[in-house]
């Protein structure tokens, strides 16, 4: 009885925040298995929702700092978890990084779509603090994550994610576990910084050359980037011809190298 009024006191999702609880025991456990805590481990949780996860990983890591944007749900948490668990009334995207993500943290969280991207982008800018991430997804937007060069779904997230992590898929959550049920599956996600594509000389100039590319998608790369001096460059690389979903990460890469090589040596000449 103790159990089912906890659960009928528990505050409901709210849409404005695209929440979607995880409540089948036997994923909660399958999703701790995967991040498997380890007693010395710094977690990040992005939105511990009724803290459906923020327990079960919170007795077998080191410390937890959860951050919830739903005032709701911030002091029925606070009242619930145990002492190595820290509770924050905040929105993620306006955090400062540099306090939540003490060096070799771990992250994890259930992300609602409209936050997915922007969130993604924010993490990268800190990837250095950071050792690993899982995050539960739309499905539609881990593939996007995965895509391969050529198809519809590869996009600026597709290069900006694999140029710095390691991705991958690492199961699927039917849209029937989580209450209420959303619309389309999830699935499991695990990001770990490292650039096995090659190192990037010029990173601002790199998400710049990304951006452009796909800004305008349909156009070929000549056309795309043609605000920037690099017509000679996109022919010597074979190139120019391509649009942007057909060009590998580690091209863009090369791409924007050679771009950046050859800006500094205009700017020794002058």
């Amino acid at each position: 009885m103790e159990a089912v009024a906890k659960l009928l006191s528990r505050p409901p999702a709210r849409k404005r925040w695209g929440q979607h609880f995880l409540t089948d025991p036997n994923l909660i456990r399958k999703v701790v298995a995967t991040i498997d805590p380890q007693p010395e481990d710094v977690f990040l949780e992005i939105g511990p929702g009724h803290g459906e996860l923020t327990l079960p990983l919170s007795k077998r890591a080191g410390s937890l700092t959860a951050v919830e944007i739903d005032p709701l749900l911030v002091e029925p948490l606070r009242a619930l978890v145990p002492p190595n668990v820290t509770i924050i009334h905040s929105d993620i995207l306006e955090a400062d990084f540099e306090a939540l993500l003490p060096l070799g943290s771990r992250v994890y969280g259930s992300l609602p779509y409209n936050i997915t991207s922007p969130l993604i982008f924010r993490l990268l800018e800190h990837r250095g603090r950071w050792l690993d991430a899982h995050f539960i997804i739309q499905k539609e937007v881990a593939e996007r994550l995965t895509a391969a060069p050529g198809g519809k779904v590869y996009g600026r997230l597709s290069v900006m994610v694999q140029a710095y992590c390691a991705v991958r898929r690492c199961f699927k959550l039917s849209a029937a576990v989580f209450r209420p049920r959303p619309k389309v599956d999830s699935t499991l996600v695990h990001l770990e910084p490292q650039q096995g594509h090659g190192t990037i000389a010029d990173e601002e100039l790199f998400a710049r050359v990304v951006r452009l590319a796909f800004g305008q998608r349909r156009k070929k790369l000549a056309n795309a980037l043609k605000r920037l001096p690099v017509q000679d460059i996109l022919t010597d690389l074979s190139l120019a011809e391509l649009r942007a979903e057909k060009v590998a990460v580690d091209d863009y890469i090369r791409f924007t190298n050679r771009l950046s090589d050859e800006n500094r040596h205009d700017t020794m000449l002058q």
